[in-house]
């Protein structure tokens, strides 16, 4: 898939972005022969230790393999001891081998920079979701005014543009008076660029100086302060301040912006910095040991939510040599929740990451606003593209429009001809001509450019047929706009039977309740877990398409080399946008429910959900195909239905446990070994349902605690997957009083009786509980491929 022009969604590198790939990994080979920071995890700390003795364990295991006190001290990166034991550490290969060996070791594993960035009218839509239409009154706030007060969500990005208006502190109380946190000074940022807003921030880049070298500081601030966007974008997405007038460049999505939690308090933990090579801007790497510490840090700051717009690229780690899961895992036995977002590798299936099932994995949707931009073809048809390039071409006349593949310079390879990528094509055949180009290899945005370049007059970006409908928009260096696959179908179509074809752009406007919405964004990694199919990912899906919120003064609204334009807020694309629209989600919950675990507010989240869009019809996919459990997990968020569940599926830390034993025998801690019967890792108590490998039949078990009010009784409702039966037993449950629990049972069987529906690999259907009130729903999923 194609990286986006703003940094959220980057799966894929070719053309310009090879450089970097070679630049990386010529560095990398380099810091392997002088060794590479490893992480040494140890589990749980055993018993209560003061930060001095657990510094002096780790020093000692560091001499068992080094030649002096002083060669185990320096190198020592980092000592995690608030919420895991462990240490970050410069190590040989050998060395390394040595320490995993000890029996005090749970798994030693490399600080790889594998993990990367997934890169306002959403929460409004958010509330439309839930039926709610008087929006001006700020009804789509879950909690109302004080929706999120005093709770603290931890920003694990690139950091944060703090005098942002997104993060003003007006009318906020003291900070709480249970924050242990710090605001680390550095480049542009000092104790006063916190507030009562952004209460700490800090900054690690241990781990990426000694893969990277010394960061440059003409790329990026050696500070918590942003650079890049993502992590301001990120950030007000949660827990913005209400900001009325605002826009993109352009005055595209004009209107009030803000956080779903507008009163939360922020706590900035910046792990991600630009890739050195010919455009650092483009892209972040974060590190496993920089991660890790900032997890670590934030559990002992007092953070109640911690929100990771970050994935791992290529095949997801095991779980004991994942730094996000390790660090998610004792962040969720001190009860706060971790939300990461899903990837950007979609549609293919397989593709999702953050696989352990304490996180909760958010997929990302569109929301029902567009950015409508009409071409009119010189043979009187209109195609209605969108953008948000503020750019305009000249009126009152027609351009002659191209397509790439006949404008390229010879040697341009045969299977991106299309494509647009830098220095393909020929300023002798562009010269003042619209350029079609498509979507794919490269970034959306460096394709404009590359027109600019030639000295094209506008672009025109298709879609190739993965991406269907599904159009995200750009503020491009020139005018220009995008169309989907149907659209840059019939435009080709035009240009192939016309002797001199021609078109023009006019002006876009944006457009609210675009229907049908909300569609599943083509670019979101589907499911299954290739970890543990048992376990269904995604968990939920949230709006990641087109999102309006604030950016880095610093860089500009496409990062690209060349372009000079400041934007306070910006327009961006992918599951790093939908991400903290669920952890603002997870904010409200705890602010109104702070006794819950979470593995109960990621319950109330996702079996509340929906699979139905706004209009009552199902949720799609932008291919136009139904989509399913595999593409968004239980559904779209509903916050407001998830204040009040009904009923949870709890877990404890020790459940977690017995999962990572049953789920390839991974133990993650020495001080619960793994049984010597384990249940199958469906067994886990989780919110949904995913059968792989059915022999026939299986009977999965489930407990749900009632955190209504009063007594009630639920009765169940099944839908099928087709050639399975489901039955619950009971099916029904009664509840005298709050708190208490009860357990049912599922069986799942093969019916024999295989239709056309049977062949897709993942028959999905549901079991939902309902006291009248509340409604409880679960995917019930079979892995039958």
């Amino acid at each position: 898939m194609e990286a986006t022009g703003g940094g959220s969604g980057r799966p894929a590198m070719s053309g310009l972005l090879f450089f970097l790939f070679l630049f990386s990994f010529l560095t990398a080979s380099a810091s392997t022969k002088q060794g590479q920071v490893y992480i040494v995890y140890l589990g749980e700390h055993a018993g209560e230790k003061s930060k001095e003795t657990v510094l002096d364990d780790h020093h000692a295991l560091l001499l068992s393999v080094k030649g002096s006190e002083e060669e185990a001290r320096a190198s020592l990166l980092y000592s995690y001891k608030h919420s895991l034991n462990g240490f970050a550490a410069l190590l040989s290969d050998d060395e390394a081998t040595k320490l995993s060996e000890r029996t005090e070791v749970v798994s030693t594993f490399r600080s790889d920079g594998r993990w990367s960035p997934h890169t306002t009218r959403s929460w409004e839509f958010v509330g439309l979701e839930e039926g709610f239409r008087g929006l001006d009154s700020g009804d789509w706030l879950p909690s109302g005014a004080h929706a999120g007060e005093n709770v603290i969500v931890g920003m694990l990005d690139s950091g944060i543009w703090p005098e942002s208006r997104s993060f003003g502190d007006e009318g906020l109380g003291p900070v709480p008076a249970r924050w242990k946190g710090v605001c680390q000074g550095g480049d542009s940022f000092n104790a006063s660029s916190c507030n009562r807003k952004v209460i700490g921030a800090r900054y690690y880049l241990k781990a990426y100086e000694t893969h990277h070298g010394r960061l440059n500081a003409t790329n990026a601030y050696r500070s918590p302060r942003d650079h890049d966007g993502h992590g301001t974008h990120t950030a007000s997405t949660v827990a913005g301040r209400a900001v009325p007038g605002v826009a993109a460049l352009g005055g595209f999505a004009a209107g009030a912006a803000s956080g779903g939690a507008p009163l939360a308090r922020l706590a900035i933990y910046k792990v991600c910095w630009p890739i050195p090579g010919p455009n650092p801007n483009i892209e972040n790497t974060c590190f496993d040991a920089d991660m890790l510490a900032a997890m670590d840090d934030a559990v002992g700051d007092g953070v109640d939510v911690m929100s990771v717009s970050i994935g791992s690229s290529g095949k997801p780690p095991r779980l004991p040599d994942d730094g996000i899961a390790v660090g998610a895992l004792h962040a969720a036995r001190h009860g706060v929740v971790v939300v990461c977002s899903g990837g950007n590798s979609g549609p293919a299936p397989a593709t999702v990451s953050n696989l352990a099932p304490w996180i909760l994995t958010v997929g990302a949707s569109s929301i029902d606003r567009s950015f409508n931009s009409p071409i009119r073809l010189g043979n009187g048809m209109v195609i209605m593209g969108q953008t948000v390039t503020p750019y305009q071409l000249p009126a009152n006349r027609t351009y002659p429009m191209v397509y790439a593949a006949h404008a390229v310079v010879p040697g341009t390879p045969a299977n991106v001809t299309n494509q647009c990528l830098p220095n393909s094509l020929s300023p002798k055949k562009v010269r003042g001509k619209i350029v079609v180009c498509l979507r794919g290899s490269g970034l959306r945005v460096g394709k404009g450019l590359e027109v600019k370049r030639a000295g094209g007059a506008a672009i025109v970006l298709g879609n190739p047929p993965m991406y269907g409908s599904e159009v995200p928009v750009d503020a491009h260096v020139l005018p220009g706009t995008a169309v989907s696959m149907a659209d840059v179908n019939t435009i080709l179509k035009y240009i192939n039977s016309s002797a001199n074809p021609t078109a023009y752009l006019e002006r876009s406007r944006t457009v609210v309740d675009v229907k049908p919405s909300p569609v599943m964004a083509q670019f979101s990694s589907r499911g299954p877990n290739v970890l543990e199919p048992s376990i269904l990912k995604p968990d939920v899906t949230a709006p990641g398409l087109n999102i309006l919120a604030a950016w880095s003064e610093a860089s500009s609204p496409t990062k690209l080399d060349g372009d000079n334009r400041v934007v306070k807020y910006n327009i961006m694309s992918g599951t790093s946008m939908s991400c903290p629209h669920v952890s603002a989600t997870a904010v409200l919950l705890k602010s109104a429910h702070p006794d819950w675990s979470a593995a109960a507010i990621r319950s109330a989240i996702m079996t509340t959900a929906t699979a139905n869009n706004a209009e009552g019809g199902p949720i799609m996919n932008g291919d136009g195909t139904v989509a399913g459990p595999m593409d968004y997990g239980s559904g779209h968020i509903r916050p407001r239905h998830a204040l009040d569940p009904g009923l949870v599926y709890d877990a404890s830390f020790q459940d977690y446990l017995i999962f990572a034993c049953a789920s390839g025998g991974a133990q993650l801690d020495h001080s619960f070994p793994c049984p010597a019967s384990t249940p199958r890792p469906y067994e886990l108590n989780y919110p949904s349902v995913a059968i792989h490998g059915l022999n026939r039949s299986a009977t999965v078990r489930r407990t749900v605690t009632n955190v209504g009010q009063h007594e009630a009784r639920y009765t169940v409702a099944v839908v099928e997957p087709a050639g399975f039966s489901v039955k619950v037993s009971p099916t029904s449950l009664a509840f005298a009083r709050t708190g208490e629990k009860k357990t049912f049972a599922i069986r799942i069987e093969a019916t024999g009786k295989r239709g056309r529906r049977l062949d897709r690999k993942y028959p999905a259907g549901s079991y939902t509980w309902s006291d009248g009130v509340h409604v409880v729903r679960s995917p019930v999923v079979v892995l039958v491929g």
